[in-house]
């Protein structure tokens, strides 16, 4: 599976992305944050990116529900990941355009990511 959440801790809901991304994993993962967030409230989001290789061609990529729906119960994101996909992911995040910071970290500053989610 590319796109899975691994834990959420303390407000934090971890998602761990490899391979290929496809519409259907990330609608899948948006629907598993939307049941957190209704049970436990506002959330900040840690994006794990190991072995990315980047998103799926085709696929209704232009489903915005998710955000229109939630984007007012996220804090902050922070994505850890290789540098070559840096502008692109943060393009695909809308980085600048939704109501929360987003932060691209590369893989060894993980801690700093945390650390970074964790302010206020």
């Amino acid at each position: 599976m590319a796109a899975e959440i691994s834990s959420v801790e303390g407000g934090v809901v971890t998602l761990r992305v490899s391979g290929r991304l496809t519409q259907r994993e990330l609608a899948a993962a948006q629907g598993e944050t939307a049941r957190i967030i209704a049970t436990s409230g506002k959330v900040r989001i840690l994006v794990l990116a190991q072995d990315f290789a980047g998103w799926e061609k085709g696929g209704s990529w232009s489903d915005f529900s998710f955000q229109v729906a939630h984007d007012d119960d996220i804090g902050r994101m922070a994505i850890v990941g290789d540098e070559q996909w840096r502008d692109l992911t943060l393009l695909f995040t809308s980085q600048g355009l939704r109501p929360f910071p987003i932060e691209y970290f590369a893989p060894g500053r993980l801690a700093e990511a945390r650390a970074w989610l964790a302010a206020s």
